[in-house]
């Protein structure tokens, strides 16, 4: 799937450009708030950086919820399109089912999120 490859570099040229443009912005957060005493300018851009934050924070657990959910989701529906092969006598549908109940037994004792995809 070349084009999956193309949309794969795009988002981790925008990830790596999205980290680099937060790591610029902490810093002058973490400054601002460890004063003792602000102007009111610096006061202003405390609040807004912080109200920024907050507000990114929330946007990102959206996006980890989506990915979580869409995983899991599709990695359900799998198993159970899986499933119902193997009960109409797929041999190979058998095979797969056996590995991915194998899966998702060692990510129940790993305490890990199951993606069979």
């Amino acid at each position: 799937m070349p084009d999956f490859s193309t949309k794969k570099d795009d988002l981790n040229r925008e990830l790596e450009q999205f980290i680099s443009k937060l790591n610029s912005v902490l810093p002058r957060y973490s400054y601002l708030f460890k004063q003792p005493k602000l102007n009111p300018c610096e006061t202003k851009e405390l609040g807004e950086i912080e109200h920024f934050l907050i507000e990114l924070n929330s946007k990102i657990t959206e996006l980890k919820n989506i990915l979580e959910h869409d995983l899991f989701g599709h990695s359900l529906d799998y198993y159970y399109q899986t499933k119902r092969k193997a009960q109409e006598g797929d041999f190979e549908a058998k095979l797969k089912l056996e590995r991915l109940r194998a899966a998702f037994n060692e990510s129940l004792k790993g305490d890990a999120l199951m993606n069979w995809n």
